[in-house]
């Protein structure tokens, strides 16, 4: 590899601008989770789109399912093509299509009712869930990838982090519309024609986001690809698989742990606490809110740590704690008592923000900048869709099938004893410029030259 073409110098406040456009996609992604997933709206969902017997939580979890089955063919198509016309220009594209699905669910005519269509109107919605499904496969790697590309190298793990706060704060509000929603109306009203109101915010926060992106360059990494002649001129998934094969498997790994942790906590806990352990809906969403905003809080501080002692040691505390708190955790909440159940779902909360603090500066960095986008979208969407967003079904699913309403635990458990052998192999990339990073995820030159950088 050579470095005769530098990357760009940026600016703070371009960092700062780039930081922020990113983080808008995961927000309105995580918007449109949070929304879905709330006890009362994913109960009304169930209800108008897909009547008669069965749970009709389950069925809108099912709905969220659905659109994770198409990511990974997202992440292929948008990531090589990343890779070959520029992150900037694919952003633009996926936040619009995202923010756009979801505003049109809200916008749909229902099974039954008036201008009720009957079987049209699963399929509609169905039909947007995968494509929204397919546009999320292309956002979170190339949003992480912007972000890392921009940092300055000392300062990545701080700047990476804001990327999860924007996860965070959209999941947040999310819940916070829906509270409002159930506040507002009755819950005839909620179930006839309220549920469309939070799906109908998406599409501003879609448009602001896109706006912010259309306003900047691109990366200073691919700018400085593009000077050498290196950028790739066709999209390189072949080039992508067949060098980087080790990595990618490593990266779902990881993110198998991260993602059961993610979703469980933020799609399935929901519908845990309200149908399993018969808290209101309010209560339910006041609680997880208290505790999203605490993550937030915590998560740059976090990042900003991670500069100064590395990202390994954060994952693996968070994996071990998994491994060992998970089922306490649960028991807590389990308990009855609405002050252990904050403290027991806290207590996960705070093992997963050790994860999310890094992995914005993490996963783009165990790949080099020619096929960094497209490596990371496989990888990160492969895993997302066979354990992240089949979380919240499958557990749902075990615990109605069991009886046993520890699966909560057991699951994370599990997830964390594979995630951490991955963990233990991958490269310290902590103060390593992202244009030294190979096929190997290791710098091409030594870390004392790179950490001068």
């Amino acid at each position: 590899m050579t470095h005769a073409a530098q990357a760009p110098e940026v600016d703070e406040k371009t960092v700062k601008r780039a930081v922020l456009a990113s983080a808008m996609g995961n927000a309105t992604e995580w918007y449109d989770y949070g929304v879905f997933t709330s006890g009362a709206i994913a109960a009304s969902i169930g209800t108008v789109f897909f009547p008669g017997e069965g749970n009709a939580i389950l069925k809108s979890l099912a709905l969220v399912a659905i659109g994770f089955v198409v990511r990974p063919f997202g992440g292929a198509f948008f990531g090589p093509l990343g890779d070959k016309i520029g992150r900037q220009k694919v952003l633009a594209i996926t936040i619009l299509l995202m923010s756009g699905c979801t505003f049109l669910v809200g916008c749909l005519p229902t099974y039954a009712g008036d201008y009720a269509i009957g079987i049209g109107a699963p399929i509609l919605v169905l039909l947007l869930r995968l494509i929204q499904g397919f546009s999320t496969g292309g956002e979170y790697g190339g949003a992480a990838t912007f972000i890392a590309e921009y940092a300055p190298t000392r300062r990545r793990g701080f700047w990476g982090s804001f990327l999860e706060m924007g996860t965070l704060a959209g999941y947040v509000l999310g819940n916070l519309v829906v509270l409002a929603v159930t506040l507002s109306f009755t819950a005839e009203q909620v179930d006839s024609w309220a549920w469309r109101i939070p799906f109908f915010v998406a599409l501003p926060l879609g448009l602001i986001g896109l706006y912010l992106r259309n306003k900047l360059e691109d990366t200073p990494e691919f700018r400085r690809l593009e000077a050498a002649g290196e950028k790739a001129e066709k999209a390189p998934l072949k080039e992508t698989l067949s060098r980087n094969w080790r990595m990618i498997l490593n990266l779902i790994g990881i993110v198998l742990l991260l993602n059961i942790a993610d979703y469980m906590l933020l799609t399935t806990m929901p519908t845990y606490f309200t149908d399993t352990l018969k808290i209101s809906d309010n209560t339910s969403t006041i609680i997880i809110v208290i505790v999203e905003v605490i993550q937030i809080a915590l998560i740059a501080p976090l990042g900003a740590l991670s500069d100064r002692i590395g990202r390994k040691p954060m994952l693996l505390t968070a994996a071990i704690g998994f491994l060992v708190l998970s089922y306490p955790s649960i028991k807590l909440m389990q308990s009855g008592n609405t002050v252990l159940l904050f403290l027991g779902f806290l207590i996960v909360a705070l093992l997963l923000v050790l994860m999310l603090a890094v992995i914005g500066s993490t996963f783009p960095a165990m790949f080099p900048t020619r096929v960094r986008y497209g490596a990371f979208a496989i990888g990160y969407n492969v895993s997302t869709s066979l354990f992240g967003g089949t979380c919240g079904v499958v557990v749902t699913a075990l615990i109605h099938g069991t009886g046993n309403d520890d699966w909560p635990a057991f699951y994370l458990m599990i997830a964390a004893a594979i995630a951490l052998f991955p963990i233990i192999k991958i490269p310290e990339t902590a103060r390593v410029p992202m244009d030294h990073i190979n096929e190997q995820g290791l710098t091409a030159v030594p870390a004392a030259k790179a950490a001068t950088n």
